[in-house]
Formats: C-alpha cells, structure tokens, sequence
C-alpha cells in the first residue's frame, strides 16, 4: 500500500478530492530501478498503468533481430517534470491489453508508482467521476505522446532530406 501523501503530490490527481484519493493507496505500489533496466518490455501483458515519480524513462521499440534496444530506438521520454509525461502504459486501458513498446530507466536510478489496472477500470466504472477525471488527463497524455512523435518524424524526414542531397 501506497501512502496518501504520494499519491496527492502527482499531477493526474490534483483534481480528485479527499475521498476520492483514499482510493488508490490500496491499488498501488512503488517500484524502483537502475539505469538500463526494464521496467516492462513490448508484448507483455498491459496490468498497470504507470507513473514516474522520480527519473527518467523511456518507451522504445524492440529491434527484431534480438540487437538490444537503445536511445535511438526511443519513441518517448517520461519524467516527473513534466505532468503530461508522468505517465504510461496506458494500454491498460486498451484491447489486447500488451505492451505496445518497451520501457526503460535511463536515469541513474527511476521510482515509479504502479497503478493496478483491473482494480483502476473498476474503480472508475463504479465511480463514473472518477473515471472521467482519469480518462480526461489520459487524453492529454496521447496527445502529448503524439506531439513527440510528431517531432521525432520530422527529425527522421529531415535527416533523410539532408542525406538524399
């Protein structure tokens, strides 16, 4: 169980009110990891939906040739500085339910809060403001992500335009 205090502090519940923030201590849990490590990898069941408190991660796709995946093959970057990119894994929230992209600590060390996802879904199917609230911050989170791979295609064209010359 997750103290209150933690869970108060993080930018997707800023809006909730007491009672509705004494119910997530219960479904969550923190987890801690090193540079390099993975925190989940691409393929994998979606059972959480995840939170950066403290570091860096990055989401990046599996090379298929079994090479190790690294910062190049990053398609996003999450930390605590900046609220829409606190969080992840929302595949939770969509069919199949797995993993789209791997995740990885690229800080020294990386806190994250896990937030067990069928105990979320039913939470937010019971409490219907709840689930607004949560769905209305995880919209902002989509479009921030495709704001970043927006930016990341134009990179590519643009090197791509430069090396045709």
């Amino acid at each position: 169980m997750v103290q209150l205090e933690l869970i108060e502090k993080l930018h997707i519940f800023k809006d909730f009110t007491l009672d509705e923030l004494k119910k997530f201590p219960e479904i969550c849990s923190v987890e801690n990891f090193q540079v390099g490590e993975s925190l989940f990898l691409e393929g994998e069941p979606a059972e959480h939906m995840w939170i950066v408190i403290d570091g860096n991660v990055e989401l990046r796709f599996e090379m298929p040739d079994a090479r190790q995946t690294t910062h190049e093959n990053a398609l996003s970057s999450h930390n605590r500085d900046i609220p829409e990119s606190q969080i992840f894994g929302w595949s939770c929230f969509t069919p199949p339910y797995k993993m789209k992209l791997s995740a990885y600590c690229t800080s020294r060390r990386c806190q994250v809060l896990k937030v067990n996802a069928k105990e979320l879904n039913h939470i937010m199917e019971k409490d219907t403001a709840i689930g607004f609230k949560i769905m209305r911050y995880i919209v902002q989170v989509v479009g921030y992500r495709f704001k970043q791979m927006k930016e990341e295609v134009a990179k590519f064209m643009g090197i791509n335009l430069m090396n045709s010359w």
